[in-house]
């Protein structure tokens, strides 16, 4: 793919990314620094240091490809429905606020064991650990497709390369090096994002792009509409994001909760000039839009987009490590009922090492398993009562479990192709798509009222029974 000389540097990029991301980690020598964030004197993350996290952290590789991807598809309607997915962010950082001053919440595991039961806890943290799972291989994936052709040995040379050098520096830092590292690669990303738009913006000019594409259910408004849906369920099942929200104070939280989503929202959507820009000029992106863009506007671009791909991956990488490392020694034992271990440090680390192995089997396995590996959003559809609606029911394990497995059902129904297709909405490529999320959203929120609705019934019924 590239010259000797070009090569050579491309390489350099790697290692020196993990060289000096390594440097500039601080020492996590408490479970506070390496599990809440805390620096060694006990003192939390800054609000903007936990708002720049948020941000870059939920810019993933795999995000800012599929932005491009979908403004070469949809045009501006494309760019549109996926930034639309970090208006999540926001609302998840209401809701949190919410349950912290509410319950006294300190996590969501903590919260599920109190509101819904320990199997309830169990069932989330499940979902979750295949979220975290996915993370790895989605993001080494993008990074190993700027230096050779899926499975080629460049390809999956950069990607475990790119792994190693997060994991070095995670396993040193945890989730306080996850924010302080954060905070560079928001920096790089930024930059880059601008000198990538200065690149693709003169070329037809703002306007035009804003222009591409139309305003219907066959042109990616159906995807606009999932994506609306999707925000009130999508953000409670990545611990990378929901981690960050007990770890400051409610206020705090809140308003680095907003900046950043509103802050990624326009990111994503800018970026997704990139593949609008590929649309306008004929470019077939074949899957990788932001990587044929790159290449046909020259090295200088295809070098540019590295970097800025890396700053993506990496920041959710080592993100996703840390909270991997939270849930296996520290949440999973109060699941159990027992207090974290006093080595919770030397099993977080373990955990780690453990999920960047494993993690990458699928991406050098290939396409097809990591197609097969994925959990959906759509899957997760039953999350959105279970938080949304909390206010209004006591403690209710069936609330949880009637909401909560029937939007994985048919989030597998779906995946599956078992869906009818009486079920679409409209004729678009994610007419079945918006359907199910529609429906099914409706069949979870009548699962989680069911019970409370049940006792209300048989209490209205004791007291018929008793004045007769």
């Amino acid at each position: 793919m590239l010259s000797t000389a070009f090569g050579l540097t491309f390489w350099g990029v790697l290692i020196f990314y993990g060289v000096a991301l390594y440097a500039v980690t601080p020492n996590a020598r408490t479970a506070g620094a390496f599990f809440r964030g805390e620096d060694n004197s006990g003192r939390e993350a800054h609000q903007w240091a936990l708002t720049a996290s948020i941000f870059i952290s939920w810019i993933f590789a795999k995000s800012v490809t599929n932005a491009a991807n979908l403004g070469a598809s949809y045009g501006i309607v494309g760019g549109l429905a996926y930034a639309t997915y970090w208006l999540s962010i926001p609302l998840a950082g209401f809701v949190i606020y919410r349950l912290r001053r509410s319950t006294g919440a300190t996590s969501l595991a903590g919260f599920l064991i109190s509101k819904y039961g320990r199997a309830a806890a169990l069932a989330f943290t499940a979902a979750i650990l295949i979220r975290l799972y996915n993370e790895v291989w989605s993001n080494t994936a993008v990074v190993g497709g700027y230096y050779g052709p899926a499975g080629s040995p460049a390809f999956i040379s950069a990607a475990l390369l790119f792994t190693a050098a997060t994991l070095f520096y995670s396993i040193k830092g945890g989730l306080r090096g996850s924010i302080v590292t954060d905070v560079i690669q928001a920096a790089v990303f930024v930059v880059f994002l601008a000198a990538v738009l200065l690149l693709v913006l003169p070329k037809h000019g703002i306007a035009a792009l804003l222009r591409t594409g139309e305003f219907n259910l066959t042109a990616g408004v159906d995807l606009l509409l999932v994506a609306g849906l999707q925000i009130f369920s999508y953000p409670f099942h990545d611990p990378v994001l929901t981690d960050r929200g007990f770890i400051t104070g409610e206020k705090a939280m809140l308003k680095a909760f907003i900046l950043a989503g509103i802050g990624g929202f326009f990111a994503i959507l800018a970026f997704s000039f990139v593949g609008i820009d590929a649309r306008l000029a004929g470019l077939d992106g074949g899957g990788n839009v932001p990587a044929a863009a790159a290449q046909a506007l020259g090295i200088g671009a295809l070098f540019v987009m590295t970097v800025l791909m890396i700053a993506a991956a990496g920041s959710t990488l080592d993100s996703t490590f840390a909270s991997l490392s939270k849930v296996m020694a520290q949440e999973l034992p109060v699941i159990a009922g027992r207090q974290p271990p006093a080595a919770a440090l030397r099993y977080g680390t373990v955990a780690m090492i453990v999920i960047a192995v494993l993690g990458n089997l699928p991406m050098i396995a290939g396409a097809e398993i990591l197609a097969a590996t994925t959990l959906s959003g759509t899957m997760v559809m039953g999350l959105a009562p279970v938080f949304l609606l909390q206010r209004w029911t006591g403690y209710s394990p069936w609330s949880f479990h009637l909401s909560f497995w029937p939007g994985l059902l048919l989030g597998f129904l779906l995946a599956a192709g078992w869906i009818p297709a009486a079920w679409a909405i409209g004729e678009g490529k994610y007419a079945l798509l918006l359907g199910t999320n529609l429906y099914g959203l409706l069949i979870c929120t009548a699962g989680y009222l069911l019970p409370g609705l049940l006792h209300r019934w048989r209490g209205m019924l004791a007291v018929q029974s008793e004045s007769a």
